[in-house]
């Protein structure tokens, strides 16, 4: 079931067109990884979602209608240009901005200040906000953004700025916030936080969505037919299995066994290679290597780019 939709959605500025008849659909409950190059038209999607700005073209849906203003209140944005006022204090402004969003001062007050002893910032409380540091200001927005607990929450590059220790306390939260009941949608370059944390993504370049789908989907779609192969025996036995139906890539030795990584030419004949192998040495494991999020996006996008070169031409 999606939570969230948009079919065709067009947008320009001047001669630009930022997004070129741009479809996503995003299931209720999931993380969704919205990926792509600077200036892909991520951000510009981002804003369309969250009311900023119109579609020149396309619809959107939530929860199952068409998108209508009230549905706002139901969405948390965080995006990637904080924007706090610096001479308030953190905790005055903290208060102001979820009283926007429908809060009552009381329970607001109780539940910030459980936050702030959470990301450790309660002394700061009536601090002004241009003391914090570019961190605790992301920490003090993602509080505010998360604490009217809206159905939808939207993160632009929520991780960039922290250090490791503190983008992990921040990827458990998503993680809580998911298991609560929130669908998250976000937009990063970090490649490794996609495979920590995303469902399903969608990516987009120049305007254009290039994929979309589910996450271990899409990873297969893009495999490269190479098995990781644990075992133990003659090396010279494992060698003398490769015929013009297999290419050993890597040999390598561990403690107690070795890995070969090998690749199947024919992507039928994966069973007959392991067939092979049992013949030839004692095998321990045998694993299909899928490639990683960050191979498959620089994949995508390099064939994106030929393609509309080859458009041009």
């Amino acid at each position: 079931m999606e939570i969230f939709r948009t079919e065709n959605i067009v947008k320009r500025f001047s001669n630009h067109i930022a997004l070129d008849k741009v479809s996503v659909s995003v299931p209720k409950g999931s993380i969704y990884g919205l990926l792509g190059p600077n200036g892909a038209g991520k951000t510009t999607l981002l804003r369309i979602i969250n009311q900023i700005t119109a579609p020149d073209e396309g619809e959107l849906f939530f929860n199952g209608h068409k998108f209508v203003g009230n549905d706002i209140s139901h969405i948390g944005y965080l995006p990637e240009e904080r924007g706090l006022y610096k001479k308030m204090k953190v905790g005055e402004q903290a208060l102001y901005l979820v009283q926007l969003k429908g809060m009552q001062k009381k329970e607001a007050t109780i539940r910030l200040k459980d936050w702030f002893e959470k990301f450790e910032i309660i002394s700061w409380w009536n601090r002004k906000v241009e003391e914090l540091s570019k961190g605790m200001q992301q920490k003090l927005q993602f509080v505010i953004t998360i604490l009217h607990k809206p159905d939808l929450l939207i993160f632009d590059e929520p991780f960039s700025g922290f250090d490791p220790i503190n983008a992990d306390m921040l990827k458990n939260e998503v993680l809580t916030l998911r298991k609560e009941g929130a669908t998250i949608i976000f937009s990063t370059h970090d490649m490794g936080s996609v495979e920590e944390l995303c469902d399903h993504i969608t990516l987009i370049d120049n305007g254009h969505k290039l994929i979309e789908g589910n996450i271990t989907d899409i990873r297969k779609q893009y495999r490269s037919n190479i098995y990781r192969v644990g075992f133990s025996g003659d090396t010279d036995k494992l060698r003398q299995a490769m015929n013009n139906h297999f290419e050993l890539l890597d040999l390598i030795t561990e403690e107690d066994h070795q890995l070969a990584r090998i690749k199947v030419i024919y992507p039928s004949l994966d069973n007959e290679l392991l067939a092979i192998l049992i013949q030839k040495v004692k095998v321990l494991s045998f694993n299909e290597e899928l490639p990683g999020m960050h191979e498959i996006f620089i994949s995508v996008v390099k064939e994106g780019m030929k393609n509309q070169q080859s458009a041009r031409a």
